[in-house]
């Protein structure tokens, strides 16, 4: 996986996310897109060098009963009740060549970070059909896809998210805050320097488990017509409190990442979800 496939990812994750609608039957069963959009981020999480992108590319939506696009992502959901869901998602993260990033120089690059396991997701109050707050649980284990496939070690991210739809589907926002938990594998891939790499700036360092980062965001999109829909997202996240905060390769105590985009449907079926 090439840092442009690491960005589609997450861009299908976004354009998913803008397209995502509440449970409803009438719906086309499939759609078929293109999303185009530009991301900015951190290179790592405390990194004082950004990594940014910009993509076109095709997508489809599937609003099966199992396999699913809604507003936290892509995922094949294996359990649905009123109140709770579980299911198996996923996230990408953009690599970092440690040649674009000052305190890394000499280091290897980060490569491209997929992130795969389950999800519980749980309503915790809906005082209307289309808005209301609800519980995210995501246990992932970490890939690097660098010259074959590398696990990295877990995440953890307690979310909490509110979801506002207006009843015309016209607007879509959702604000959320989370906590990210890493093992001291995840945490050594970030913030390790190994005796080898150190030198007089940058002093060998042991990463441990714990507290990754503390995040708030709020993404949104807007429909334009029954074909286009625009969305944007901005996040900021708090290493201040971070089980690593003393590695030489944590630099800033603060971070933000901003994005925008647009999906375009090509092509819609005639069988509806309900079918």
């Amino acid at each position: 996986m090439t840092r442009r496939s690491a960005f589609a990812a997450a861009l299908l994750t976004f354009a998913a996310a803008a397209n995502a609608q509440p449970v409803d039957p009438n719906l086309p069963l499939w759609e078929i897109l293109v999303g185009a959009g530009g991301v900015v981020t951190p290179a790592y999480p405390g990194s004082q060098d950004r990594s940014s992108r910009a993509l076109v590319l095709p997508y489809l939506i599937y609003r099966g009963k199992v396999l699913r696009s809604d507003q936290s992502g892509i995922a094949a959901r294996l359990l649905r009740t009123d109140a709770a869901e579980f299911d198996i998602g996923f996230a990408a993260s953009l690599p970092a060549r440690s040649e674009d990033v000052a305190a890394r120089a000499g280091m290897p690059n980060l490569g491209t970070l997929v992130e795969f396991g389950p999800r519980l997701k749980y309503k915790i109050t809906r005082p209307a059909p289309d808005s209301g707050w609800r519980f995210e649980l995501p246990l992932r284990a970490v890939i690097e896809v660098r010259s074959g496939l590398r696990r990295q070690g877990w995440t953890l991210e307690p979310k909490l998210v509110y979801e506002a739809r207006d009843a015309h589907d016209v607007w879509n926002i959702d604000t959320s805050a989370s906590v990210v938990l890493g093992d001291d594998g995840i945490n050594d891939y970030f913030y390790e320097v190994q005796p080898r790499f150190a030198t007089p700036e940058r002093g060998a360092y042991s990463a441990k488990a714990g507290l990754l980062l503390v995040r708030a965001g709020v993404f949104a999109a807007r429909r334009l017509n029954p074909d286009l829909r625009v969305f944007g997202f901005v996040r900021y996240e708090s290493y201040a409190n971070a089980a690593n905060r003393d590695s030489p390769l944590m630099l800033k105590r603060t971070g933000a990442s901003a994005g925008i985009g647009m999906a375009w449907t090509l092509r819609r079926s005639i069988r509806l979800a309900r079918e």
